[in-house]
């Protein structure tokens, strides 16, 4: 009986121990990602109207017309340049293109619009009690990305690999329709047309560049991204292949048409493999 007591103490006291490892890991995770929020926060580029640049149409003739087109529907003539864009969504992503099952996310991002940086946070369901803990970031010219079970214990990471941070550079220009004063050439993107409804993006950052094609519907907004060559992690190894966004659902937030639905995926030899779909549910503008 004796043995059975100290068994028990002992197990409890593990269970315990445990449980506060888990708890101050799971703090420093959070206090880590709050420093890389005030960091991407801190940095922008000035622009040739300087800090407190503001949208002036009568610059965008020189662009491409489906550029011009967008940016005159998108935005609003005088408003001032977007510093950081804040949002939540919901949505799914899959893990695996060999698997059709989604799990579905709750995620915040946090993006600089005068210089390319962003940080995505996200928690996704893997069984109804369990959880992890999905951190992409791109910061400096750096990027890196970790995942966590239950928000603490490490399972995966990665950072400042070349592929890595061309990808995450990708990622940032795609993103861009939802800050899209950070699209104009103030801020860096240089165009170059295509045909009367695609153009080409391209974007130069911390030793990275990243040419984007995007394509623009009837009504002026950006239907869809791609590029033939997107590095991404297959198998442990970096590959390359023809990646694709698409947006829908065009609402008006604070005189800027931005989207609320967008799905990304990729062109694999044996077929397109949507692997991730989200829906925005609120943004927040911090302007100059």
């Amino acid at each position: 009986m004796q043995v059975l007591r100290i068994i028990v103490r002992g197990a409890a006291i593990l269970i315990v121990l445990s449980a506060v490892i888990i708890v101050c890991m799971a703090i420093y995770v959070r206090s880590n990602l709050a420093h890389k929020a005030q960091a991407l926060q801190q940095s922008r580029t000035v622009s040739p109207g300087g800090l407190n640049g503001r949208v002036d149409f009568a610059k965008l003739a020189a662009l491409p017309a489906p550029v011009e087109r967008y940016f005159r529907t998108a935005l609003t003539e005088g408003q001032p340049f977007i510093h950081v864009a804040h949002w939540k969504q919901t949505g799914e992503l899959a893990t695996n293109p060999d698997e059709s099952s989604y799990l579905p996310f709750q995620a915040e991002q946090t993006a600089n619009a005068r210089k390319p940086a962003f940080l995505w946070n996200a928690r996704v369901s893997v069984a109804p009690v369990l959880f992890i803990r999905v951190a992409d970031s791109y910061i400096n010219g750096i990027a890196s990305g970790s995942v966590y079970l239950l928000s603490a214990i490490p399972m995966a990471n990665r950072s400042a690999e070349k592929e890595l941070n061309q990808g995450a550079l990708f990622r940032y220009l795609a993103e861009s329709v939802w800050y899209p004063t950070a699209l104009l050439p103030e801020n860096g993107v240089q165009w170059r047309s295509i045909d009367s409804h695609r153009a080409l993006a391209t974007l130069s950052d911390g030793g990275n560049t990243v040419s984007l094609e995007f394509r623009f519907s009837e009504d002026g907004l950006v239907q869809s991204i791609y590029t033939q060559d997107r590095p991404g992690l297959f198998d442990g190894e970096y590959v390359t292949y023809p990646w694709e966004g698409r947006f829908q659902d065009y609402r008006k937030v604070d005189g800027m048409m931005i989207p609320f639905r967008g799905e990304v995926g990729w062109h694999l030899p044996e077929g397109f493999w949507l692997f991730w779909k989200g829906d925005l549910d609120r943004i927040q503008y911090q302007w100059q």
